[in-house]
């Protein structure tokens, strides 16, 4: 059975990858353990109340595990009572929650919105990251930030494709806008994700993600791909990568343009919806 079929009072056994684990106690003292558990279908929070020092040693966080147990409501949302868990043989990172649209469908428009780029130094540029088989597994299977906006398997792919669309359609009303460098930042502004992201299920910061950050890496590997591109040119696609979470640092109007496009899309994807 999985997360999106749970209801209330029915009993559960499935394989999920754990996402979150803490060890906490009630307010008499006992131990117990909070946990989020995901499968591609979502995410639920559990409880372990009973036979708690048993269970704990039985897995870790970012494990897979086999789980019996009841769902509960708990404050209006679904919550799992386990009784019973085992540790699974499963991969983890299979077992993440997917993106809320079609994988291929997005691959398809990245690189649709990557061949509308008409300058032929930034379209060689993206081209590259296009070509680049590993880099597009990546984008497929990280999310766009781990505990923020588009957390799912594709998230980053997901959010990548709706930046750089929002971004097309404003350059098509603002014709003084630069597209082409306009697109190309959009469609190159989070790379350094895929260097700052670990695998699922907890997509944790790597060692060097921890140090530098997605926008420090992204720089990196954008000025790596950079070989023949002008340097005044080159410089105008890092600056906007560099500020696309600072606007009060953006010194062209195509740089700010990232800047609210990313928020857009970020804003959108996580505010809910009355």
């Amino acid at each position: 059975m999985t997360i999106a079929e749970l209801a209330e009072d029915r009993v559960v056994e499935g394989t999920f990858a754990v996402a979150r684990k803490q060890r906490l106690r009630t307010r008499s003292g006992s131990p117990y353990l909070a946990l989020e558990l995901v499968d591609p279908s979502g995410r639920i929070d559990a409880r372990v109340w009973s036979d708690v020092d048993l269970l704990d040693k039985r897995f870790h966080e970012g494990d897979a595990v086999h789980v019996l147990g009841r769902v509960e409501r708990f404050r209006d949302r679904l919550q799992l009572e386990v009784r019973t868990l085992e540790h699974a043989e499963a991969d983890p990172a299979t077992l993440v929650p997917e993106g809320r649209r079609d994988v291929e469908e997005l691959d398809g428009f990245f690189e649709f919105l990557a061949s509308e780029i008409s300058h032929p130094e930034l379209r060689a540029l993206v081209g590259r990251f296009v070509g680049d088989a590993v880099f597009r597994e990546r984008l497929r299977v990280l999310p766009a930030t781990s505990d923020s906006h588009h957390s799912y398997t594709g998230g980053l792919l997901e959010h990548t494709v709706a930046v750089a669309t929002i971004c097309r359609d404003v350059a098509q009303l603002h014709a003084r806008l630069r597209s082409d460098l306009l697109l190309a930042a959009a469609l190159v502004h989070d790379v350094g994700r895929v260097r700052e992201l670990d695998r699922g299920p907890l997509f944790l910061p790597t060692e060097e993600g921890k140090l530098l950050g997605h926008v420090h890496m992204g720089l990196r590997l954008v000025e790596e791909q950079g070989g023949g591109v002008a340097a005044n040119v080159l410089a105008e696609l890092l600056h906007a990568i560099a500020v696309h979470h600072e606007p009060r640092a953006a010194r062209t109007a195509e740089a700010a343009v990232l800047y609210h496009a990313n928020q857009l899309d970020a804003v959108a994807a996580t505010r809910p919806a009355n």
